[in-house]
C-alpha cells in the first residue's frame, strides 16, 4: 500500500532496534544464506560433506548444489569462498582448489569439482533426488538446458546486433523454451520430474531464473508470461521454502550478471527501458519476479530492518556520504520501512541512499520479499530530497561488493 501522507521525525537506532526480529534457525531451520552448517535435525557427527561456496550465495553452479543437498536434506558444512568477480580469492581456497572456481565439495574426505560432476558423486553417496542424473530423460533434459543457456547467452551477451539479428536470437531462444514447455507439459504436474522436484528440475533452476531477470532488464522481454508452462514451474517453486532460501531477485542478477557473463546488451527498446527503470528502483514485477506465499510486509520489512542493523556500522562506514552523515538518511529510510511513512533526510542524502539501495544482495542479504522493501523505502526517502544519482553499478567487476567489508561486522 502507499504510504501514509504523514511525515515522521526519524526513529533513533534504540527505537528501530525494537523492531528487530530473532533470525531463524540457521541449521535445523529454513534454508537461509547466512548459514554455515546444517544438520536437518541429525547429529553433528553425522556430517560427511562440506560444500565450498560463494558469499554472495550467488554463483549459479554453487545454487545447483546447494539446493540438491536441500532437497536431499543432507547434513552438511560451508565454507564460503569469494568470486574473483567481488574480490580477492582466499589463499586457503586455492591451496586446496587451485583452479578457484567453484562449487568444491568434500565428501568423506574426497575433494570433487564441477557442479555435475558433484551431483553424480552425491547421488552416488546418498541416492537419487527423483529420476537418476544418468538416466536417458535426464541426459536429454540436462542437454536442453545447455541448449537453452546457449541461446539465451547469444540474445543477451552479442553486442552490435541489428535489429533483424534480435529478433532472430529472440526466436532461437523462444524456440528452445517452447521444446522444454512441451517436456513440462507431458507431466500432470509443473515438474520435469513426475515424481515431484528432481535434480533434473534443479539443473534448471540457477540459469532460468537468471534468464528471466536479465531478458526482462535488457531486452523487455517477460520470460513467464510468454511461457505459461514455465511460470507454472516457477510458481511451484516458490511454494517451496527450500527453493526460496536460494532465490534471488531481478535486481541482483541484472546488476551482477555482466562482469559474470563478459557483458549484457540492452535493446534499447523503450519495454526494457521502462522494466530496468522499475527493476533499479525496488519496485520490482510482480508475479514475473515472484510471490512468496505468506510474506507479510509487516513481517518481510522486520526482517529487513534487522539484516541492517546487524551491519549497520560497516553499511554506515563504507558509504559515501561517510558514516555521520548517513546516519540520519539510513534512519529516515528505515523509519518509513517500519512505519509506512514520509521521513524526509538531510539535504545531499540521496545519492547516498541510491547507493546503498543498489548493493542490496539477494539472497545473500535477506529473502527477496524484504528486499524489495527496502530498496523502495530507500528510493522513496531518496526521492523526498532530488533525483541525483549514484554513479553507475560496475560492469567489469563487482569489487563494490567485496565481502571483506562486512565479515568483521555484526
Amino acid at each position: 500500500m502507499p504510504p501514509s501522507s504523514a511525515t515522521a521525525e526519524p526513529l533513533t537506532w534504540p527505537d528501530l532496534e525494537r523492531f528487530i526480529v530473532p533470525e531463524a534457525d540457521q541449521i535445523n531451520g529454513p534454508t537461509s544464506a547466512q548459514s554455515l552448517l546444517r544438520l536437518f535435525g541429525n547429529p553433528e557427527d553425522a556430517v560427511r560433506v562440506t560444500l565450498y561456496r560463494d558469499h554472495h550465495a550467488w554463483c549459479p553452479y554453487c545454487q545447483k548444489v546447494w539446493l540438491w543437498l536441500e532437497f536431499k536434506r543432507i547434513p552438511y558444512r560451508i565454507r564460503k569462498v569469494t568470486m574473483r568477480c567481488y574480490g580477492q580469492k582466499e589463499p586457503w581456497f586455492v591451496s586446496k582448489v587451485p583452479s578457484g572456481m567453484l562449487p568444491a565439495l568434500e565428501l568423506d574426505g574426497e575433494l570433487i569439482t564441477e557442479s555435475d560432476v558433484i551431483l553424480l558423486r552425491l547421488e552416488q553417496a546418498f541416492g537419487a533426488l527423483g529420476m537418476p542424473m544418468e538416466s536417458e530423460r535426464a541426459i536429454q533434459l540436462r542437454q536442453l538446458e545447455r541448449q537453452l543457456f546457449r541461446a539465451w547467452c547469444i540474445w543477451l551477451c552479442s553486442p552490435g546486433l541489428s535489429s533483424r539479428q534480435q529478433q532472430q536470437a529472440r526466436s532461437q531462444f523462444q524456440s528452445v523454451a517452447r521444446k522444454l514447455e512441451q517436456e513440462m507439459n507431458q507431466q500432470s504436474g509443473p515438474w520435469l520430474d513426475p515424481e515431484g522436484p528432481g535434480s533434473v528440475d534443479l539443473v534448471f533452476v540457477p540459469y532460468v531464473e537468471r534468464m528471466n531477470a536479465s531478458l526482462a532488464y535488457y531486452k523487455g522481454f517477460r520470460l513467464r508470461q510468454e511461457h505459461p508452462a514455465i511460470d507454472r514451474w516457477f510458481v511451484a517453486l516458490e511454494q517451496l521454502e527450500n527453493y526460496r532460501g536460494t532465490q534471488s531477485d531481478m535486481h541482483t542478477h541484472a546488476h551482477d550478471l555482466p562482469p559474470q557473463m563478459g557483458g549484457c546488451w540492452s535493446d534499447d527498446n523503450p519495454e526494457a527501458a521502462a522494466i530496468a527503470s522499475r527493476i533499479d528502483r525496488g519496485e520490482g514485477l510482480g508475479q514475473d519476479e515472484g510471490v512468496w506465499p505468506e510474506a507479510s510486509n509487516q513481517g518481510m520489512a522486520a526482517r529487513a530492518l534487522t539484516r541492517v542493523l546487524r551491519h549497520r556500522n560497516a553499511l554506515l562506514a563504507s558509504n559515501p556520504l561517510g558514516a555521520e552523515r548517513f546516519d540520519q538518511p539510513l534512519r529516515c529510510a528505515l523509519t518509513h520501512l517500519m512505519l509506512n511513512q514520509h521521513c524526509h533526510p538531510e539535504a545531499g542524502s540521496a545519492v547516498a541512499l541510491r547507493h546503498l539501495r543498489d548493493r542490496i544482495s539477494v539472497p545473500r542479504d535477506m529473502p527477496l520479499p524484504a528486499a524489495r522493501l527496502l530498496r523502495q523505502a530507500l528510493e522513496a526517502t531518496a526521492a523526498l530530497d532530488g533525483s541525483e544519482r549514484p554513479r553507475p553499478l560496475p560492469l567489469r567487476d563487482r569489487l563494490d561488493q567485496n565481502p571483506m567489508t562486512f565479515r568483521t561486522a555484526g
